[in-house]
């Protein structure tokens, strides 16, 4: 009998896209391995990724541009002036309509009301008001003045429920008593619950008999109270970016809305209890508007809120405050603003945080800081180490590096077979991984089941590497190479010749024993001295720990010894380079010698004096002296750690 497997198909309903293509690491951890070696924090290298982005995604720096390019465009393209530039062309029209039906006229009547209108105050907004009891002869002038009130009504709503002028767009007197019954009960809600009492109920009735009027369906009094006041924050916003007359005229105009004076009494005790119940809201700042294209209120509070949610997006985009993460980003907003191409790279900027993090590239040290984890170093080094093979197989033709040693002694252990594999079958090893994979009953092997027998010579080594860290490192570009170059020959060693061992050693002022994590996070400082003495002391300390080994020294330098260090642990500085300096510096060379070690020095540049002592050290030290490039600083390094192996 065989078994069935069973799949349950579902609408997805959030979350992680499950047809999204993998988040590609590698290129994201070569560029992070590149800002840290040189000198950045993991910290601000991984900052500096999201920032910058990848080829496929735009990063944060170029989503906030778009913020602002869309900021600038709304304020350089509109202006405030749209409802008071609508309401002046209508009440123009209404007059004119209406002095054209009174002029033929011959009777008394006519000539009063012409009257009437011929004394009518300058501004818009009283003009308005005083016509509230004119009799209109005119069907037209009647229509345009009704025009006005609506108008005024519609913008008013607008300003503080989104959407409710195209719900208005043809207003009767009952739409109007119905808004006027929401805002009276509103009201009521907001006080009941800005004295402290339980509204719950008292809310879920509201929006039982007023749900129509909000279209975002809050689910409690709290969210309600959140969209209200953004949205009469803004229209505030909105009032204290108009000049003092426009101000004056708006605010007189409104009493006029739909014809009823009380439903703007009524918003204003709606912005009062939404002040006192969100007080953090941005009440009373400004922007400056100075476009051609006109804004209605309504349209001008939408815009003061774009500018609003703009802000908050740069916010969270610039990810400056503690505890930031890329999940923080509004993704409804940030399509509203930029469309949903934004919310694409936004989503894999996450993705890509959230997978160096899940994948273990980057961890907390015990202070709190990032770091790069033994893995993520682990991947810089294969990296890094390909490069050097790549490098030495342009030199020298297809010499594969990985295969360790002439006399191919087994290690015991086995790895996936890669293309260019020479080393033998593990037969069993390969029968078993087929078996598995296949499961019983035929088995085909594949490439993938194929593993090979790993080898190594059969002596070990002590490897000390001792690289030079004085700023001329950094100031001449060197500062990359050198941490490339330890990184090679440190996965090389841990991967290939794992009975070897290597000492990182660096030397500036002083110099220090180091792991690989500490050498690629390590910053450049400015600090005069090129302390090879104290490196070469140190190699000689760990050559002598290993008797049994290899003696291999390895030094990288761009610069003669300037210090040496005294018996009181003191490093004594001086250049010109002191005999002293080059005594001591002369005389451990000595002892390495006597110990039987290679020797070798990779001098950068083309320093006379430089040149000169490691001729020296050279004659001294039975080594070699090699002068790479700094694209052929790895490729000498690992080949000359082979060489001295051999």
């Amino acid at each position: 009998m065989t078994s069935r497997e069973w799949f349950q198909y579902a609408p997805w309903d959030d979350g992680p896209d499950p047809l999204a293509p993998p988040v590609d690491l590698r290129a994201a951890l070569e560029r992070l391995g590149r800002d840290i070696m040189d000198g950045s924090s993991p910290r601000s290298a991984l900052d500096e990724l999201l920032r910058r982005g990848t080829d496929a995604t735009s990063g944060l720096d170029e989503l906030t541009r778009r913020l602002w390019e869309r900021r600038a465009r709304i304020q350089r393209r509109n202006n405030l002036d749209g409802t008071l530039g609508e309401v002046k062309e209508l009440l123009e029209r209404a007059l004119a309509a209406e002095r054209k039906a009174l002029f033929p006229d011959p009777d008394d009547d006519a000539r009063f009301r012409e009257a009437q209108l011929d004394a009518l105050p300058p501004g818009t907004a009283a003009a308005v008001g005083d016509l509230a009891a004119y009799d209109w002869r005119s069907p037209d002038a009647r229509a345009d003045y009704q025009r006005i009130r609506d108008l005024l009504g519609q913008e008013l709503m607008e300003s503080r429920f989104q959407g409710m002028k195209q719900a208005l767009s043809e207003v009767r007197p009952e739409d109007v008593a119905r808004i006027r019954a929401m805002m009276t009960d509103l009201n009521d809600l907001l006080l009941a619950h800005l004295r402290g009492e339980n509204t719950d109920e008292r809310f879920a009735e509201f929006m039982r008999r007023h749900g129509e009027f909000f279209p975002e369906n809050p689910r409690t009094v709290e969210e309600l109270i959140d969209a209200l006041a953004a949205r009469a924050a803004a229209a505030q916003r909105m009032m204290n970016s108009m000049s003092e007359s426009q101000r004056a005229e708006l605010q007189g105009l409104m009493s006029g809305a739909f014809g009823d004076p009380r439903l703007a009494e009524q918003v204003s005790t709606l912005d009062a209890n939404l002040r006192a119940l969100r007080p953090g809201e941005d009440w009373t700042s400004s922007a400056r508007f100075r476009g051609q294209d006109p804004l209605g209120l309504g349209e001008g509070a939408q815009a003061m809120a774009d500018l609003a949610e703009l802000d908050a997006l740069a916010e969270q985009l610039a990810q400056s405050y503690p505890g930031a993460r890329l999940e923080d980003i509004d993704l409804e907003a940030l399509a509203r603003q930029l469309g949903d191409d934004a919310v694409v790279d936004a989503r894999a900027l996450a993705a890509l945080e959230r997978e160096l993090r899940s994948q273990g590239l980057l961890e907390r040290a015990a202070d709190g800081t990032l770091r790069l984890s033994p893995k993520a170093l682990r991947r810089l080094g294969e990296t890094a180490l390909s490069d050097v093979v790549s490098g030495l197989r342009a030199k020298r033709g297809s010499r594969e590096t990985r295969t360790a040693g002439p006399a191919g002694e087994p290690t015991g252990a086995s790895r996936p077979w890669t293309f260019g594999d020479t080393e033998a079958w593990d037969v069993p090893r390969t029968v078993g991984n087929a078996v598995r994979r296949a499961g019983p009953g035929r088995v085909r092997i594949d490439v993938s089941d194929v593993e090979v027998v790993e080898t190594e010579q059969r002596s070990r080594a002590a490897v000390a590497l001792c690289v030079d860290t004085s700023w001329s490192m950094v100031q001449d570009n060197r500062w990359i190479p050198m941490k490339r170059t330890a990184l090679a020959l440190h996965h090389l060693v841990r991967t290939r010749f794992r009975g070897d061992d290597l000492q990182l050693i660096t030397f500036g002022r002083h110099a220090a024993a180091v792991d690989i994590g500490e050498l690629t996070a390590m910053e450049g400082v400015w600090e005069q001295g090129t302390n090879l003495h104290h490196a070469l002391l140190l190699a000689g300390r760990h050559l002598r720990a290993n008797p049994d080994a290899r003696p291999v020294v390895l030094v990288v330098t761009d610069g003669e010894p300037t210090a040496h260090l005294e018996p009181d642990g003191e490093a004594v500085f001086a250049y010109p380079t002191r005999p002293r300096t080059l005594r001591k510096t002369l005389g451990e060379v000595d002892r390495l010698a006597r110990l039987g070690a290679s020797l070798s020095v990779f001098r950068l540049g083309d320093d006379e004096r430089l040149a000169r002592f490691v001729d020296i050290v050279a004659r001294r030290g039975g080594g070699r002296v090699v002068t790479p490039d700094l694209d052929g600083l790895g490729p000498a390094v690992v080949s000359d750690y082979l060489r001295s192996r051999r």
